[in-house]
């Protein structure tokens, strides 16, 4: 049987936005058809708010707020444009159902919370919209709190009194809480604060590779003991220091120390795709399976099943309203 997918990150929306292009006829990573075929079952779409310097790199001038309203109006196109392959998620039982029709489901995401702007108000709408996982912050201060950081002090700094307000209704709400490119102390807030489980939607270990998007073993375990999961990163140096290229024996390392430290049930995919500029051995979604067999043969089927896709569903139930 062709194994499934839940992928909880790519940045396909936004550069398909960019390209003008549509889900049919994108030509990077990720597309219609290699969902279809690669075996999706579940695709993460970020909204991905570019900031500062990012945002004139892209030529955007939108403040955040109206840029994440162009993105999820995107989205909301995209999603409903095939219904015989590709349907919307706004709750756990949708995703259920799109399964037992053969459809890939599609989930909105915002990646950065800084189009928030201090309202809070503005939550239930991008609920409204279909959000349902918000990765804090991506490399800048914001609203909500500090990002990562090479520099231990500034890595150290905890979330904002509104960042935890956030959580609070993001817990009320089913959003789920995503930390990757949180700061460390922001991410033991989230450790204190959160009630419900909560994920790194794309990072690695940092015991393998030393750079601070990715989680120390302390991290890990904090994840695995609060039932949540890290969905590993396919980039390249997050993998491996300095490497160009993504081997997915690297992806496999990661795989294992991530299990060894917060255990297998905390194992997921998290690709980055479309948002990382490496040359990769898998090539793109198609060559999800090839990687599939691979952890097979390292982890055994049902360890195979759990990081593909059955992890990531188990979270995704228990946050989801």
């Amino acid at each position: 049987m062709k194994q499934m997918f839940v992928d909880f990150h790519c940045d396909t929306l936004l550069t398909t936005y960019l390209e003008n292009k549509s889900l049919k006829n994108a030509t990077g990573h990720i597309d219609l058809k290699k969902l279809v075929d690669g075996g999706a079952l579940l695709q993460c779409f970020a909204a991905f708010i570019p900031m500062h310097e990012t945002a004139a790199q892209y030529s955007i001038q939108d403040v955040p707020w109206d840029f994440f309203r162009k993105l999820a109006a995107r989205y909301g196109q995209e999603a409903n444009a095939y219904p015989d392959r590709l349907a919307p998620v706004k709750s756990f039982a949708d995703i259920e159902k799109n399964r037992a029709k053969g459809l890939v489901s599609a989930m909105l995401t915002v990646e950065d919370g800084a189009c928030l702007d201090g309202d809070l108000s503005r939550l239930k709408t991008m609920f409204d919209l279909g959000v349902r996982l918000i990765t804090l912050t991506w490399n800048y201060e914001n609203c909500l709190g500090f990002p990562n950081s090479p520099d231990p002090a500034l890595h150290a700094r905890g979330l904002k009194d509104f960042g935890l307000e956030t959580l609070a209704e993001m817990d009320r709400l089913g959003i789920l809480v995503d930390v990757s490119h949180l700061s460390e102390g922001g991410f033991w807030d989230v450790v204190r604060e959160n009630k419900k489980p909560f994920v790194a939607s794309h990072s690695c270990a940092r015991a393998l590779c030393d750079h601070s998007r990715n989680l120390t073993d302390e991290q890990l375990r904090a994840l695995g003991d609060k039932g949540g999961v890290c969905g590993v990163n396919f980039y390249s140096r997050f993998l491996r220091a300095g490497a160009e290229h993504t081997a997915n024996e690297d992806i496999l390392r990661h795989m294992a120390h991530i299990a060894d430290r917060a255990g297998m049930e905390a194992v997921a995919l998290g690709s980055d795709f479309d948002g990382i500029d490496c040359t990769l051995e898998m090539e793109n979604y198609s060559g999800l399976a090839q990687l599939a067999e691979l952890i097979a043969d390292r982890f055994g089927s049902a360890n195979a099943e759990k990081i593909c896709y059955q992890n990531a569903l188990r979270v995704l139930a228990d946050v989801m309203n």
